[in-house]
């Protein structure tokens, strides 16, 4: 919705926004592919090749194949987000960089039941399938796109990516947070619930720790995700990339501690579905990948880090 309300044109805002916003459909962003390292998105082979007529009429067709498109399953999802790739090797192909590395990306806008769209399977999560929300693997053969199903134009699909991830990443993280709280709360009342050695959990020492422990890494996670809020609304997604990365590190790390605690507490009650740890578990695990690996984010903290350093240090030179 958020790529639709910032980029896409009245007559995509009226055929997709509309019904999105009032809960009539659903709609998902396909961008992963199985075939290549996709936390480097520059990798992406989904083609869009762009096909100009003798009469001058112009279409594209898309090519390629997708996976962990969360929502494809759910039968309400009836429109998707594609990110491909422009096939620079077609004529009519003007308005992109071909030697740029995030120049030939596209987005575009295809409903799910569209020729050549075809839901290859679902996907499950440590086991566990989302139905009917779901992810889906999601074939794309020789389907035939107009012109009106670009959102923004040619090659401006890393720019559409980037505005989409970023708040998004700090939805996931407001979530973990309430997901790690409600593990944390059940945590405490089975503390309090259990004895062992003649006394109740919370009275040993090592269960202490792992209440206390929890309670500074949800705090912690909360905080920092406050902090990244504040910054994107007073400075923009891009202005605040550098806690976008960092809490994208950070809480799903904090988070999944918390839980795995809980489990522990619990015992072989926590490893199983009478109790909500296990799925939070696969749920926390798989954000430490989803939205961009740890280490795609570690490294664009620390490229933010030293660049803003060479700045700082350039001002010194230049005050001296």
């Amino acid at each position: 919705m958020e790529v639709l309300l910032k980029h896409g044109s009245l007559a995509q805002q009226i055929r997709y926004l509309k019904p999105l916003l009032m809960g009539q459909i659903r709609s998902a962003f396909l961008m992963t592919e199985p075939d290549v390292a996709s936390s480097d998105a520059t990798n992406i082979e989904t083609t869009l090749t762009k096909v100009v007529s003798s009469s001058g009429n112009v279409h594209y067709v898309l090519n390629g194949k997708k996976w962990w498109s969360t929502g494809a399953m759910d039968p309400r999802c009836k429109v998707a987000l594609v990110l491909a790739k422009m096939d620079h090797g077609n004529v009519g192909v003007s308005n992109t960089n071909p030697s740029s590395k995030h120049g030939a990306h596209t987005v575009v806008i295809i409903p799910m039941d569209a020729p050549g769209v075809k839901l290859v399977r679902p996907l499950t999560v440590f086991g566990y399938d989302d139905a009917p929300h779901g992810h889906a693997e999601v074939q794309l053969t020789n389907v035939v796109c107009g012109p009106d199903t670009l959102i923004l134009g040619e090659g401006k699909g890393f720019e559409i990516a980037q505005s989409r991830l970023g708040p998004g990443r700090i939805h996931h993280c407001m979530r973990a947070v309430g997901l790690a709280s409600r593990c944390y709360d059940l945590m405490v009342l089975r503390s309090m619930s259990r004895t062992t050695f003649g006394k109740p959990l919370y009275q040993h020492g090592g269960c202490q720790e792992m209440i206390a422990d929890s309670a500074t890494d949800i705090q912690t996670s909360r905080l920092l995700t406050l902090s990244c809020a504040a910054s994107i609304d007073q400075r923009g997604p891009r202005g605040a990339r550098d806690q976008i990365a960092m809490i994208k590190v950070a809480v799903p790390e904090m988070t999944l501690r918390v839980v795995d605690r809980a489990i522990q507490v619990f015992g072989g009650a926590g490893v199983c579905n009478d109790f909500p740890l296990a799925r939070a578990f696969a749920g926390l695990r798989t954000l430490r990948i989803a939205d961009g690996p740890d280490a795609v984010h570690r490294r664009t903290l620390a490229l933010l880090e030293v660049k803003r350093a060479k700045l700082r240090q350039q001002a010194m030179r230049s005050s001296l």
